[in-house]
Protein backbone atom coordinates (compact mmCIF):
# COMPACT_ATOMS: atom_id res chain seq x y z
CA UNK A 1 0.00 0.00 0.00
CA UNK A 2 2.89 2.58 1.12
CA UNK A 3 4.52 1.45 -2.33
CA UNK A 4 1.85 2.53 -4.30
CA UNK A 5 0.97 5.77 -2.81
CA UNK A 6 4.77 6.75 -3.42
CA UNK A 7 4.19 5.75 -7.23
CA UNK A 8 1.33 8.47 -7.56
CA UNK A 9 4.16 10.82 -6.57
CA UNK A 10 5.66 12.67 -9.39
CA UNK A 11 9.41 13.06 -9.82
CA UNK A 12 10.64 16.23 -9.34
CA UNK A 13 11.86 18.68 -7.31
CA UNK A 14 9.19 20.78 -6.54
CA UNK A 15 6.97 19.86 -4.08
CA UNK A 16 4.06 20.05 -6.47
CA UNK A 17 6.19 19.70 -9.74
CA UNK A 18 3.84 18.21 -12.46
CA UNK A 19 1.01 19.18 -11.16
CA UNK A 20 -2.70 20.95 -12.37
CA UNK A 21 -4.16 23.53 -9.89
CA UNK A 22 -6.88 25.64 -10.67
CA UNK A 23 -7.81 28.23 -7.55
CA UNK A 24 -11.25 30.36 -8.03
CA UNK A 25 -11.56 33.52 -6.79
CA UNK A 26 -7.19 33.80 -7.33
CA UNK A 27 -6.58 37.33 -8.84
CA UNK A 28 -5.92 38.98 -5.77
CA UNK A 29 -5.72 38.48 -1.42
CA UNK A 30 -5.88 34.82 -0.18
CA UNK A 31 -6.53 33.10 -3.74
CA UNK A 32 -3.35 34.95 -5.50
CA UNK A 33 -1.50 34.19 -2.51
CA UNK A 34 -2.11 30.56 -2.72
CA UNK A 35 -1.70 30.73 -6.62
CA UNK A 36 1.57 32.26 -6.42
CA UNK A 37 2.40 29.46 -3.91
CA UNK A 38 1.65 26.75 -5.72
CA UNK A 39 3.52 28.39 -8.77
CA UNK A 40 6.79 28.48 -6.19
CA UNK A 41 6.27 25.08 -6.03
CA UNK A 42 6.31 24.47 -9.35
CA UNK A 43 2.27 23.66 -9.94
CA UNK A 44 0.87 24.83 -13.44
CA UNK A 45 -1.69 27.61 -12.35
CA UNK A 46 -5.22 28.36 -13.89
CA UNK A 47 -6.36 31.61 -11.99
CA UNK A 48 -9.89 33.01 -11.74
CA UNK A 49 -11.77 36.10 -10.57
CA UNK A 50 -12.42 39.06 -11.87
CA UNK A 51 -10.56 42.42 -11.99
CA UNK A 52 -8.69 45.16 -14.43
CA UNK A 53 -8.35 42.92 -17.53
CA UNK A 54 -4.70 44.48 -17.71
CA UNK A 55 -3.76 43.53 -14.12
CA UNK A 56 -4.55 39.84 -14.26
CA UNK A 57 -2.76 39.86 -17.14
CA UNK A 58 0.34 41.24 -15.93
CA UNK A 59 -0.27 38.45 -12.97
CA UNK A 60 -0.42 35.68 -14.92
CA UNK A 61 2.44 36.62 -17.21
CA UNK A 62 4.25 37.50 -13.95
CA UNK A 63 3.75 34.26 -12.30
CA UNK A 64 4.63 32.11 -15.01
CA UNK A 65 8.10 34.19 -15.94
CA UNK A 66 8.72 34.32 -12.33
CA UNK A 67 8.12 30.53 -11.47
CA UNK A 68 8.88 29.03 -14.71
CA UNK A 69 5.70 27.26 -14.92
CA UNK A 70 2.56 27.44 -17.15
CA UNK A 71 -0.52 29.99 -16.05
CA UNK A 72 -3.86 30.49 -17.67
CA UNK A 73 -6.60 32.83 -16.68
CA UNK A 74 -10.36 31.93 -16.72
CA UNK A 75 -12.75 34.72 -16.03
CA UNK A 76 -15.53 32.03 -15.13
CA UNK A 77 -18.78 33.69 -13.51
CA UNK A 78 -18.73 30.83 -10.24
CA UNK A 79 -22.25 31.87 -10.27
CA UNK A 80 -23.14 29.79 -13.13
CA UNK A 81 -22.82 26.25 -13.07
CA UNK A 82 -22.62 26.31 -16.94
CA UNK A 83 -19.34 28.04 -16.99
CA UNK A 84 -17.98 26.46 -14.32
CA UNK A 85 -18.53 23.36 -16.43
CA UNK A 86 -17.03 25.33 -19.21
CA UNK A 87 -13.84 26.06 -16.96
CA UNK A 88 -13.48 22.35 -15.76
CA UNK A 89 -13.52 21.44 -19.41
CA UNK A 90 -11.20 24.10 -20.67
CA UNK A 91 -8.42 22.84 -18.12
CA UNK A 92 -8.36 19.41 -19.24
CA UNK A 93 -8.37 19.59 -22.75
CA UNK A 94 -5.37 22.24 -22.09
CA UNK A 95 -3.12 20.08 -19.08
CA UNK A 96 -4.79 16.73 -19.32
CA UNK A 97 -5.25 16.05 -16.02
CA UNK A 98 -6.49 18.69 -12.53
CA UNK A 99 -4.43 17.39 -9.65
CA UNK A 100 -5.84 20.47 -6.79
CA UNK A 101 -8.84 22.30 -7.03
CA UNK A 102 -8.92 25.51 -4.65
CA UNK A 103 -12.06 26.72 -3.93
CA UNK A 104 -11.63 30.16 -2.57
CA UNK A 105 -14.27 32.44 -4.32
CA UNK A 106 -16.44 34.03 -1.79
CA UNK A 107 -18.82 37.34 -1.41
CA UNK A 108 -19.79 38.63 1.78
CA UNK A 109 -22.52 41.64 2.50
CA UNK A 110 -22.24 42.64 6.06
CA UNK A 111 -26.15 43.23 7.86
CA UNK A 112 -27.74 42.42 10.78
CA UNK A 113 -29.81 39.63 10.01
CA UNK A 114 -33.48 41.45 10.06
CA UNK A 115 -31.82 44.07 7.41
CA UNK A 116 -30.38 42.02 5.08
CA UNK A 117 -31.45 41.95 2.05
CA UNK A 118 -33.28 38.88 0.23
CA UNK A 119 -32.41 39.53 -3.33
CA UNK A 120 -28.59 38.37 -1.67
CA UNK A 121 -30.12 35.10 -0.16
CA UNK A 122 -29.30 33.79 -3.26
CA UNK A 123 -26.34 34.87 -4.50
CA UNK A 124 -24.13 35.14 -1.43
CA UNK A 125 -25.09 30.93 -1.36
CA UNK A 126 -24.27 30.49 -5.19
CA UNK A 127 -20.66 31.46 -4.72
CA UNK A 128 -20.23 30.47 -1.28
CA UNK A 129 -21.69 27.10 -1.02
CA UNK A 130 -22.78 25.74 -4.51
CA UNK A 131 -19.72 26.74 -6.57
CA UNK A 132 -17.62 24.97 -4.85
CA UNK A 133 -19.97 21.59 -5.25
CA UNK A 134 -19.86 22.90 -8.99
CA UNK A 135 -16.21 23.04 -9.27
CA UNK A 136 -15.70 19.74 -6.91
CA UNK A 137 -17.97 17.60 -8.65
CA UNK A 138 -16.46 17.95 -12.24
CA UNK A 139 -12.89 18.04 -10.67
CA UNK A 140 -13.77 14.23 -8.67
CA UNK A 141 -13.68 12.01 -11.35
CA UNK A 142 -10.38 13.09 -13.22
CA UNK A 143 -8.65 12.73 -9.80
CA UNK A 144 -10.17 9.59 -8.98
CA UNK A 145 -8.86 8.12 -11.94
CA UNK A 146 -5.78 8.98 -11.65
CA UNK A 147 -5.45 8.31 -7.88
CA UNK A 148 -4.28 11.19 -6.87
CA UNK A 149 -6.06 14.61 -6.03
CA UNK A 150 -6.65 17.58 -3.54
CA UNK A 151 -9.65 19.31 -2.73
CA UNK A 152 -9.18 22.02 -0.54
CA UNK A 153 -11.88 25.07 0.27
CA UNK A 154 -10.78 28.26 1.91
CA UNK A 155 -12.96 28.74 5.04
CA UNK A 156 -13.88 31.40 7.49
CA UNK A 157 -13.33 31.37 11.54
CA UNK A 158 -17.35 32.29 11.57
CA UNK A 159 -17.48 28.01 11.02
CA UNK A 160 -16.39 27.82 14.93
CA UNK A 161 -17.08 30.87 16.21
CA UNK A 162 -19.72 32.93 14.11
CA UNK A 163 -19.37 36.60 13.20
CA UNK A 164 -21.49 39.31 13.69
CA UNK A 165 -23.39 40.69 10.71
CA UNK A 166 -22.46 37.91 8.58
CA UNK A 167 -25.17 35.87 9.21
CA UNK A 168 -25.37 34.14 5.64
CA UNK A 169 -21.39 34.02 5.37
CA UNK A 170 -21.51 32.03 8.52
CA UNK A 171 -24.35 29.65 7.33
CA UNK A 172 -23.23 28.70 3.38
CA UNK A 173 -19.26 28.27 5.09
CA UNK A 174 -20.64 26.06 7.90
CA UNK A 175 -22.50 24.11 5.22
CA UNK A 176 -19.85 23.79 3.15
CA UNK A 177 -17.66 22.65 5.93
CA UNK A 178 -20.13 19.75 6.40
CA UNK A 179 -20.42 18.40 2.46
CA UNK A 180 -16.39 18.36 2.54
CA UNK A 181 -16.36 16.00 5.45
CA UNK A 182 -18.50 13.74 4.09
CA UNK A 183 -16.89 13.86 0.72
CA UNK A 184 -13.30 13.21 2.18
CA UNK A 185 -14.81 9.82 3.73
CA UNK A 186 -16.05 8.44 -0.10
CA UNK A 187 -13.00 9.89 -1.91
CA UNK A 188 -9.99 8.90 0.31
CA UNK A 189 -9.82 5.28 -0.66
CA UNK A 190 -9.07 6.64 -4.43
CA UNK A 191 -5.60 9.22 -2.98
CA UNK A 192 -7.87 12.13 -3.11
CA UNK A 193 -7.63 14.15 0.35
CA UNK A 194 -10.60 17.15 1.15
CA UNK A 195 -9.67 19.37 3.64
CA UNK A 196 -10.25 23.29 5.16
CA UNK A 197 -8.33 25.70 5.57
CA UNK A 198 -9.42 28.70 8.40
CA UNK A 199 -8.31 32.13 7.77
CA UNK A 200 -8.11 34.66 10.37
CA UNK A 201 -7.37 38.31 9.34
CA UNK A 202 -5.11 38.33 6.44
CA UNK A 203 -3.49 41.49 5.34
CA UNK A 204 -5.79 41.75 1.85
CA UNK A 205 -7.79 44.28 0.06
CA UNK A 206 -10.99 42.68 1.62
CA UNK A 207 -9.61 42.95 5.32
CA UNK A 208 -8.89 46.22 5.01
CA UNK A 209 -12.74 47.19 3.38
CA UNK A 210 -13.86 45.00 6.66
CA UNK A 211 -11.80 47.22 9.01
CA UNK A 212 -13.25 50.32 6.78
CA UNK A 213 -16.70 49.09 7.58
CA UNK A 214 -16.56 49.07 10.88
CA UNK A 215 -14.77 52.49 10.91
CA UNK A 216 -17.77 53.94 9.12
CA UNK A 217 -20.70 51.64 11.52
CA UNK A 218 -18.52 52.74 14.78
CA UNK A 219 -17.31 56.59 14.30
CA UNK A 220 -13.83 55.65 14.78
CA UNK A 221 -10.50 55.70 12.47
CA UNK A 222 -9.56 52.66 10.13
CA UNK A 223 -6.55 52.44 12.47
CA UNK A 224 -8.20 52.08 15.59
CA UNK A 225 -9.98 49.70 14.05
CA UNK A 226 -7.14 47.53 12.98
CA UNK A 227 -5.81 48.38 16.28
CA UNK A 228 -8.59 46.64 18.34
CA UNK A 229 -8.45 43.66 15.78
CA UNK A 230 -4.94 43.20 16.23
CA UNK A 231 -4.83 43.54 20.26
CA UNK A 232 -7.48 40.01 19.70
CA UNK A 233 -4.52 38.22 17.69
CA UNK A 234 -1.98 36.63 20.11
CA UNK A 235 0.46 36.38 17.08
CA UNK A 236 0.12 40.17 17.08
CA UNK A 237 -0.32 41.24 13.11
CA UNK A 238 -2.25 40.22 10.74
CA UNK A 239 -1.35 37.32 8.98
CA UNK A 240 0.05 37.51 5.17
CA UNK A 241 -1.24 36.10 2.08
CA UNK A 242 2.58 34.28 1.11
CA UNK A 243 1.39 32.44 4.60
CA UNK A 244 -1.41 31.45 3.88
CA UNK A 245 -0.40 30.20 0.69
CA UNK A 246 2.34 28.20 2.31
CA UNK A 247 0.00 26.19 4.66
CA UNK A 248 -2.09 25.76 1.56
CA UNK A 249 0.52 24.53 -0.52
CA UNK A 250 1.35 22.11 2.07
CA UNK A 251 -1.94 20.47 2.16
CA UNK A 252 -1.87 20.39 -1.36
CA UNK A 253 1.36 18.12 -1.80
CA UNK A 254 2.80 14.95 -1.32
CA UNK A 255 3.57 15.43 2.24
CA UNK A 256 0.14 15.82 3.40
CA UNK A 257 -1.13 12.67 1.55
CA UNK A 258 -2.33 11.27 5.48
CA UNK A 259 -4.24 14.23 5.80
CA UNK A 260 -7.66 14.07 5.05
CA UNK A 261 -11.34 15.16 6.25
CA UNK A 262 -9.90 18.35 8.44
CA UNK A 263 -9.87 21.89 9.09
CA UNK A 264 -6.56 23.54 9.31
CA UNK A 265 -6.35 27.05 10.53
CA UNK A 266 -3.87 29.85 9.88
CA UNK A 267 -5.21 32.75 12.08
CA UNK A 268 -1.95 33.56 14.21
CA UNK A 269 -4.12 32.11 17.18
CA UNK A 270 -7.53 34.25 16.89
CA UNK A 271 -9.53 31.28 17.49
CA UNK A 272 -9.92 30.08 21.28
CA UNK A 273 -11.25 27.03 20.75
CA UNK A 274 -9.17 24.02 19.62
Amino acid sequence: MLRDVAERQPEAAGALAGRVALVTGSTSGIGLGIARAFAKAGASIVLNGFGNAEEIRETVSGLAGEYGVTAHYSPADMTSPSAIAEMIGQTLDTFGRLDILVNNAGIQHVSPIEQFPVEKWDAVLAINLSAAFHTTRLALPAMRQQGWGRILAVGSSGISAPLPNLALSNLGRAALAGYLKTLAAEVAADGVTVNLLLPGRIATDRATALDRGRADRSGRSVDDVEEEAIAQIPAGRYGEPAEFGGVAAFLCSRHASYVTGTAVRCDGGLVDSL
